[in-house]
């Protein structure tokens, strides 16, 4: 069974980066696609970004193109979200999630049978 585990959240100020890490137990990066989510207080859980299984192709949704970067390396069985120019809009918990999908990825939750816990990501002066 994959099991993920979610990790990097913190405290940032605003315009400040931060890294997250999602650690899978098993990785066969072939198979498995990677999508990353969150929950801010008071809202749904919405899709963020995800990668496929080798990395060819990724999606963002609106709110955060242009300053998250998602990306993996299947060598240390890892994916990450690189969030930079944060604005408090971005505090959440944030999760990781995984199927197992070749060649393309989802930003809908339903599509995901694995999930990490989450996160909190904090963005405060």
């Amino acid at each position: 069974q994959l099991q993920l585990v979610a990790s990097g959240g913190g405290l940032v100020q605003p315009g400040g980066p931060l890294r997250l890490s999602c650690a899978a137990s098993i990785f066969t990066s072939d198979y498995y696609a990677i999508g990353w989510f969150r929950q801010a207080p008071g809202k749904e859980r919405e899709g963020i970004s995800c990668i496929s299984s080798r990395g060819s192709s990724t999606k963002y949704v609106d709110s955060v193109k242009g300053r998250f970067t998602i990306f993996r390396d299947n060598a240390k069985n890892t994916a990450y979200l690189q969030m930079n120019s944060l604005t408090p809009e971005d505090t959440a918990v944030y999760y990781c999630a995984s199927v197992r999908l070749y060649g393309s990825c989802s930003l809908y939750q339903t599509n995901y049978d694995y999930w990490s816990q989450g996160t909190q990501v904090t963005v405060s002066s």
